[in-house]
């Protein structure tokens, strides 16, 4: 399916980002992927087969933006963005009313502005390759979840710049993935305390991801 193309995968050590970097590396994808967590990205990789450039680090850092990219060159892309990686806010996850603006902001430098900066450093190199490019999002970007409002409002804003931007680059595929409720690290901060044994694992989604990949609809949202 991939005919040895290169994907970057952010935020790929554990979750959903991880799921998605094993399927696609099952498939015979080339990876970059990175994760603020170096050791157990490290560990996630070693048993992954394929060829890897592995890069721990903050998306947040424009260094590691440019490196992501300089990397997927050097492995011949890239022709896939995968934008995973995220926070989720303060957990428990406060109302509007107290929200402390500077966690706020860090959603959403952390979900927003980091993705969008590191599709702008991607999109050279993707427009030739007719390349693709995925943000991850959440249905709390669209439905009004009381004490959703600083994550789900960061989703609702990635949602409308995958919208703009597939307007803008009708040569590429830009895909906005709502993957639903997962058993992740980041969903049980969601809910501290509660039993979340009762979602599906990340994995349950790769194969209607790699589906996605194949088929490739025009640009648009997706639910797994």
């Amino acid at each position: 399916m991939s005919d040895e193309k290169t994907a970057i995968v952010t935020g790929a050590s554990r979750g959903l980002g991880l799921a998605l970097a094993t399927g696609l590396a099952a498939a015979g994808w080339r990876l970059v992927v990175d994760a603020r967590d170096g050791e157990a990205l490290a560990t996630a990789m070693d048993r992954l087969p394929g060829e890897h450039a592995v890069l721990p680090g903050d998306i947040t850092d424009p260094a590691h933006r440019a490196a992501l990219v300089d990397a997927a060159h050097r492995l011949g892309g890239p022709d896939l963005l995968v934008n995973n990686a995220g926070i989720l806010g303060p957990s428990p996850q406060p109302g509007l009313g107290g929200y402390p603006l500077p966690a706020l902001r860090e959603v959403y430098e952390v979900n927003v502005f980091a993705p969008l900066a590191l599709t702008q450093a991607a999109l050279p190199a993707l427009r030739g390759r007719a390349g693709a490019v995925v943000n991850v999002t959440s249905d709390a970007a669209v439905e009004p979840y009381p004490g959703w409002g600083g994550y789900g409002s960061a989703k609702a804003a990635v949602e409308q710049v995958s919208r703009v931007l597939a307007a803008e680059e009708p040569a590429l595929r830009v895909w906005w993935v709502d993957p639903g409720d997962l058993r992740t690290r980041m969903h049980q901060e969601a809910f501290p305390g509660e039993d979340i044994s009762d979602r599906p694992l990340p994995d349950t989604v790769v194969p209607a991801f790699l589906k996605l990949l194949s088929e490739r609809p025009e640009s648009g949202r997706v639910k797994l």
